[in-house]
This record gives structure tokens, sequence and C-alpha cells, in this order.
């Protein structure tokens, strides 16, 4: 026999399930003839409040772990602000995990995590491996991944909310390619090293559909302090490509400067995109090109999932149901032609 759902009683109330919520919570913002329709409707189908619903009734709240490296934190602020007010809705209890290199180590959030008793985990990009998924997975702790697609696992109670970063790189390679554009480079992010290499694959899939190999992966060690300090040495010895493609805007500003600095001119004689859009983008001359990418709905689209997950909804029974796909737009501005 089915077990019903909340879902089920806003579907049958034709409300929201933030309206069943306040319901249930006896919030007095829903009209009356509202609340009416929702109590008939958890009358007829026999609806009984889940432990999610009666931490709402009893004024507890169920516990959410978010897992984040703290380097991060100014590039996400948008996917938190989607994360958290979803988590409202549901008067969730956020816990949040900070990772730091050489500091807060994965396996001590781990534990901290399974110590706390969370109900669910919500991980930035690429911050657990599978073994260590594994072990969350032990303890029946449902897991999103949000903002990069999660590779092949055997992990089932696992979901993921992304954009599909190497169909973007690999579709503007190929509309460059279109324009006789070949000499492309790759500025590497090692804060996000899922993410590049979703980017890198991309492009090397473009390029080795024409029969060419992607050979301008740029990478560089930690002797350099910056981005810039190394782009600046860079172009002492390197032209820059003619089309550049960076992730964050620290690298994309760093590349802007270092090639204008280097006497060559953006975007005649090198283009440049930003993968994140941010509002300094906006601030340079020329303005840096980007994209749009619906973070505060990664977000939102990630906490919705986990409550699904967390009360074993029906709709997302298979994994495939689990992997939700966001879409994007490339934004031009002064650094493309």
């Amino acid at each position: 026999m089915k077990r019903i759902t909340i879902y089920d009683v806003a579907k049958e109330a034709d409300v929201s399930l933030a309206t069943v919520s306040r319901v249930i919570n006896d919030s007095n913002v829903v009209r009356e003839d509202t609340k009416q329709r929702v109590q008939e409707a958890i009358e007829k189908l026999g609806y009984k409040p889940n432990a999610i619903a009666q931490g709402l009734a009893l004024s507890k709240t169920t516990t959410v772990s978010i897992v984040m490296s703290e380097k991060l934190f100014a590039y996400n602020g948008k996917i938190l602000n989607g994360l958290m007010d979803v988590a409202k809705i549901y008067n969730y209890n956020i816990m949040f995990h900070t990772t730091s290199k050489g500091i807060s180590k994965m396996q001590d959030v781990i534990e901290s995590i399974i110590k706390s008793h969370v109900d669910g985990v919500i991980l930035f990009n690429d911050n657990f491996s599978e073994d260590e998924m594994e072990v969350l997975q032990e303890y029946q702790i449902p897991m999103v991944v949000v903002g990069s697609q999660l590779a092949e696992t055997g992990i089932d109670n696992v979901g993921n909310v992304y954009v599909n970063f190497e169909q973007m790189a690999y579709q503007m390679v190929n509309e460059l390619f279109e324009k006789g554009i070949t000499d492309i480079s790759l500025v590497e992010d090692k804060l996000n090293l899922s993410m590049m290499a979703q980017l890198r694959s991309g492009i090397e899939k473009a390029f080795a559909e024409k029969g060419m190999e992607f050979k301008k992966y740029i990478s560089y060690d930690d002797t350099y302090k910056s981005s810039y300090n190394f782009l600046t040495d860079y172009f002492k010895s390197h032209k820059p490509s003619q089309f550049v493609f960076t992730f964050r805007d620290s690298q994309a500003i760093a590349l802007l400067n270092a090639c204008q600095e280097a006497g060559y001119k953006i975007p005649d004689d090198c283009q440049v995109v930003c993968v994140l859009n941010n509002k300094y983008l906006s601030m340079t001359r020329p303005n840096i090109s980007t994209f749009n990418i619906p973070e505060y709905d990664m977000g939102a689209v990630s906490m919705r999932l986990l409550t699904k997950m967390l009360v074993d909804d029906d709709s997302i029974k298979d994994k495939d149901s689990k992997q939700i796909e966001l879409g994007y737009s490339f934004i031009p501005k002064g650094t493309t032609k």
C-alpha cells in the first residue's frame, strides 16, 4: 500500500508544499478556506504526519548538513540563498561543515556528520570521494551533490543537481571552430577540479571530433601566490590564445589585466570568457563575457530534492529521477566578438 506523503496532500488540495507545511504547523498566515481545504485533503487521504511533518508540528526541526570548502563561500552565495529559502519553508535546522586545506579534513567532517545524527546532507561539487559517500550511505543518510555533474557511481542514495559544464564547453568550442578559431586555452582552477575536468573533457571532445588534440590546458603550481602573478610571468614567454576559458572572476580579471599589461588587446588579440557570473565582471573594462547559470535555482531544487529523498517520495524511486540538469545561456560582453 502506497504511503501517503505531504506531496499527495498538496496535490489533492491544489496548494503548494509550503502551504501544507504551514497548515500542519498551525501558521496564521494561511487563509481559513485554504486551511480547511488542506485539512479536508489530510482527512480524505488518511495522511499521518511523517518525521518531517511531526518536527514542524512539535516545533522541532529536521537537520540538514551543508558541506563546502570555505574558499568557495564567495562563489556559492546564490546557491546558498536558494538552499536556505527552501530550508526555511520546512523549518529545517542547517548545520554547516566547511573544509580547508590542511585544517578541516574530510574524515573529520564525516565523523561530525555521523555523530550529529543529521537527516540529510548537501554536498558542494566534489568534496567527497565515492568511498566517503559510501560511509554515509551505510548510515542511511540521503545526499544531494550540487554544482557539478556527479560521475557514475554505485551509490543509490545520492541525488545530483547540476549544470552540464562539459556540454557548455563542447558547444562553445564548436561555435569557435565555425568561426575559424582553433587556438583555445583553458586556465585551471584548483578550487573547482571537478568542474575543470568537465570543461576540459568538453573541449577535448570537440577537438577530437575534428581530428585535433587540445594542448593548451594552463596549470600552475603553488609557487605562485595568485593567478595574476603566474599569468604575468606566463605572457613574458607565451602569446595568449585567441580564445581563453576561465572559471572564476578573479582568474578572468587576472587574465584580462596580464594580457593588456603585456601589450595585447582584448578582444582583438585574445577573447576571454568566465564561466561563473558575478557583479565584478561588469566592473572591468571591457566587461567580461560570461554565462547565465541558475545558481539560486540550483540551491532551491537541491533542497527540494533532498526533502523528497527524506520522505522516500515515489517520484524519485529510480536513480535517474535523482539526477536533475539545469540549463544555462551565454552572455556576450566586451571580451568576445
